[in-house]
């Protein structure tokens, strides 16, 4: 039983490397990340807001429904929150104005 457990244990250190790497958040220069988003998906800034910690969130968002969210702190440097696809804009589909 002990085995096991030892056996079990090497298994998980060996595998948090490759596991760590597969969440890695793909980071840059924001120019190059709105550069590539636009070039490879058609995405271009739908939306933005400014956290209270002066942190610039983003969305990005194509005419055939992919997104992208992303984030660029107050010093630099951009990275991506999260991706999907089927975006809508409520504010147009509504009728309503944009605030």
């Amino acid at each position: 039983m002990l085995r096991i457990l030892i056996a079990a244990a090497a298994a998980a250190v060996a595998l948090a490397p490759s596991l760590a790497q597969a969440q890695r958040v793909p980071c840059g220069e924001r120019d190059k990340i709105l550069l590539k988003l636009g070039k490879d998906y058609a995405e271009q800034p739908v939306s933005l807001g400014l956290s209270s910690n002066g942190t610039l969130i983003e969305i990005l968002a194509s005419k055939g429904g992919s997104w992208t969210m992303i984030y660029t702190k107050p010093n630099g440097g951009t990275c991506v929150i999260a991706t999907g696809q089927s975006w809508e804009d409520l504010t147009k589909k509504a009728g309503r104005p944009a605030a």
